[in-house]
């Protein structure tokens, strides 16, 4: 058995799929594992690391693809790397299916089995292969870091002989995964922090990390969360009221930071013009969702917008990868465990169990065609958009680099 880790060729991606750590752990598994010369350089891994840990280095992606059975990237193959891949193969990658049904056509067609990361069901059997909160954590801190370095303040209260600096206030807007880690991150900063999310049981989860939650805490807000554990649709009654506590407190807020983002829809809109209109010269917004269309009224994807009063709007795109030896290493750990359990540890070749519930889960491209039912092509309009929004809901709370979505964006 061949795996090929290859580079990639988005110029924005730093992360590479494997590490020194699994490439030794394939080795155990009785695979041959070829790196691609210099995958690995922009997350601080050298390709003598590689060799080091049983790897042989492949000059280029054809080189290291060509008779490979198994396949490990980052990003989902181009358009111009998928005639360099043996048909048959077996490719594993974060795939961002939605909206991306010409790819996914490709891919098929050229006789790739293809199977994405982010469709890791929530299980508990399937947690250590869980990319979008191993990778969200990373975001949640990354965008206190971010939101730090644009503020022009310190973030601790200190206590000097020329006089008391007062801590920053940090609002964090979504609490899942990454808003989580983002509240932790900024206390450990010294900041004073608060934080909203429309789920009730995030309230204590706030408050067990030293900070202070805010919502309307109403009749409606106690029963706002599903047996499943998703956000229910509030009514304009109570996102009004919402808007209103929310609108006020943002105005007295130094950084805000913000999580929402659902996969296969625009991310839904937190902070308005107004709200960023209220805001004091000098404070920051960290767009977390902002590849997606952003929460934050005037973010630019890859940019930083600094508005006429010297409010600024950070829209980093792909935050895990401002951290990517770290966000490199969870990762490759994610996808060892997941490429475990396709291999026969007898024959030590790929044994791919197509009724695996992960496998069915994961698995968009087979024998030549498109085979997940939320991604197939649309012969009935409204069955395929149920089975999308389906899919959506499942996947809502773990989004890449976000936390679970506002009320009535589920």
């Amino acid at each position: 058995m061949r795996i090929a880790v290859l580079s990639e060729t988005d110029s924005a991606e730093p992360r590479v799929a494997a590490v020194p750590e699994t490439v030794k752990k394939f080795k155990t598994l009785g695979a041959d594992v070829v790196v691609q010369s210099g995958a690995g350089q922009k997350a601080g891994i050298l390709d003598s690391e590689y060799e080091a840990a049983g790897a042989s280095i492949a000059g280029s992606a054809a080189d290291a693809s060509g008779d490979a059975d198994l396949v490990l990237k980052v990003r989902r193959p181009s358009a111009e790397e998928l005639p360099q891949l043996k048909r048959g193969a077996t490719v594993i990658a974060i795939m961002d299916p939605y909206g991306n049904e010409d790819a996914l056509k490709a891919m098929a067609e050229a006789g790739i089995d293809g199977f994405a990361m982010e469709l890791m069901p929530r299980i508990t059997r399937a947690q250590v292969m869980d990319v979008l909160s191993s990778q969200a954590n990373l975001a949640g801190y990354r965008a206190v870091v971010d939101g730090a370095a644009e503020y022009g303040r310190a973030m601790p209260m200190m206590m000097t002989a020329a006089g008391t600096v007062p801590a920053a206030r940090v609002f964090v807007m979504g609490v899942g995964v990454a808003g989580l880690q983002a509240i932790a991150t900024a206390r450990r900063l010294g900041a004073v922090v608060t934080a909203t999310d429309v789920r009730p049981a995030t309230k204590e989860q706030v408050e067990s990390l030293g900070a202070k939650f805010v919502a309307v805490e109403d009749d409606e807000f106690k029963q706002a969360e599903t047996a499943g554990g998703y956000a229910k649709e509030m009514s304009a009654e109570y996102q009004k009221k919402q808007a209103e506590l929310v609108k006020g407190h943002i105005a007295k807020q130094d950084i805000v930071i913000t999580t929402a983002l659902i996969p296969g829809r625009p991310a839904p809109k937190l902070v308005s013009e107004e709200m960023v209109a209220s805001m004091k010269p000098g404070s920051v917004l960290v767009d977390l969702a902002v590849e997606r269309g952003g929460n934050v009224a005037g973010a630019k994807a890859g940019e930083v917008v600094t508005n006429d009063r010297g409010v600024k709007i950070v829209g980093h795109v792909n935050v895990p990868g401002r951290l990517a030896a770290t966000s490199s290493s969870l990762y490759a750990r994610n996808l060892y465990a997941f490429v475990e359990t396709l291999i026969d540890k007898e024959s030590k070749a790929l044994a791919i169990n197509w009724d695996d519930e992960l496998v069915k889960a994961t698995n968009l491209t087979r024998d030549g065609s498109v085979v997940h039912a939320s991604f197939q092509p649309k012969t009935d309009g409204a069955a395929s958009e149920a089975a999308s929004v389906g899919l959506a809901k499942s996947e809502a709370s773990k989004a890449s680099g976000a936390a679970t979505p506002p009320a009535g964006a589920q």
